[in-house]
């Protein structure tokens, strides 16, 4: 992809209709899922993207992983980089430059990945599956792994209830998702993105891209900065709103719906001056699971617009196209 570099201009603040907040309260406490399902579905088809408000994730918890993610940002580089993210389970402090898109210059952010804790002895883990594997901690800060932990177990129960709505939003049985999510590849990733100085289209916080998988729950801080591409081209602030997730849609649930609920591409500007954090959850299903157009979704003539996959191997190439990623054979080669 050849680009030219120009500068990017501060958005303006998304309107309620770009940028809609679900109400979850009533149906998680047991009320009925359809009001809930509507507004979804709305979202799904005019943005894939929307907040969430009485979502269930304890604000305990989320101001414990922002803490814990902003001390372990300011320790040294050379502590932080003994750390460093493994090839093999992707786990780890994960420095600046190594996530690159295509076009663009190397992101400006650093994280701490972390997904499902999977024992060397599992057997997805012994045959080498990709993504698949134990996380890894600093012996010496147990405080980050509390709270990381916390938040993820608490963000992967807001994804299995938002994988009910997505199913009833498409015509299936509560469950139809879940029956997908027995080992689901869920990654949490502990972004800190450093004050940036200028902001061009081939060099910011985060460049522009779409999600790859299902559904990402992101905690924002207030300091803001998440940027969003209407379907009409144009880009938006999605602003901090206190006591709410972000959640948007991964290019998987294109494939299902055959391009009928969208993701959006986005991008991370750190335009104030300070530094920035956000945590977002990637809910993303087994490996195996077959991705494919639904029924009801289908064309009345002709082939669906996506070609079946597996969620897993999708993943997979997607991670390689912008973080390097070498696959166990490729390791075990050298």
């Amino acid at each position: 992809m050849n680009l030219s570099e120009h500068q990017v201009a501060a958005p303006r603040r998304a309107s309620a209709t770009e940028m809609p907040i679900l109400d979850l309260g009533d149906w998680l406490a047991g009320g009925p899922i359809g009001p809930v399902v509507e507004q979804f579905k709305a979202a799904c088809t005019n943005t894939g993207f929307f907040y969430v408000k009485n979502h269930g994730v304890p604000q305990e918890t989320i101001n414990g992983v922002f803490e814990a993610t902003r001390r372990y940002m300011s320790l040294p580089m050379e502590e932080r980089l003994r750390d460093k993210i493994d090839e093999r389970f992707r786990r780890g402090f994960m420095p600046m430059g190594v996530t690159q898109h295509p076009g663009h210059k190397p992101d400006l952010k650093e994280s701490y990945e972390l997904g499902m804790d999977l024992a060397l002895s599992d057997p997805d883990v012994a045959s080498g599956r990709p993504l698949h594997g134990p996380n890894r901690w600093p012996a010496d800060k147990p405080w980050l792994e509390e709270a990381a932990m916390k938040y993820f177990a608490a963000t992967i129960q807001l994804g299995r209830s938002l994988l009910k709505v997505f199913a009833t939003a498409v015509g299936k049985e509560e469950d139809f998702f879940l029956q997908y999510a027995k080992k689901p590849m869920v990654q949490s990733r502990l972004f800190h993105y450093p004050p940036q100085q200028s902001f061009t289209n081939l060099e910011l916080g985060a460049a522009a891209h779409t999600d790859y998988g299902m559904l990402t729950l992101l905690a924002q801080d207030p300091i803001g900065g998440l940027e969003l591409c209407t379907r009409n081209g144009e880009w938006v602030a999605a602003p901090y709103i206190e006591g709410t997730l972000v959640i948007n849609l991964g290019d998987l649930v294109k494939v299902w719906t055959n391009d009928v609920y969208v993701s959006n591409p986005h991008r991370v500007a750190n335009r104030t001056g300070k530094e920035r954090y956000s945590i977002p959850t990637f809910f993303n299903l087994d490996y195996d699971t077959p991705v494919a157009c639904l029924p009801e979704f289908a064309p009345s003539s002709g082939e669906p617009r996506h070609a079946p996959i597996k969620s897993g191997e999708y993943l997979v190439q997607r991670f390689a196209a912008v973080q390097k990623y070498k696959t166990p054979a490729e390791l075990a080669e050298g």
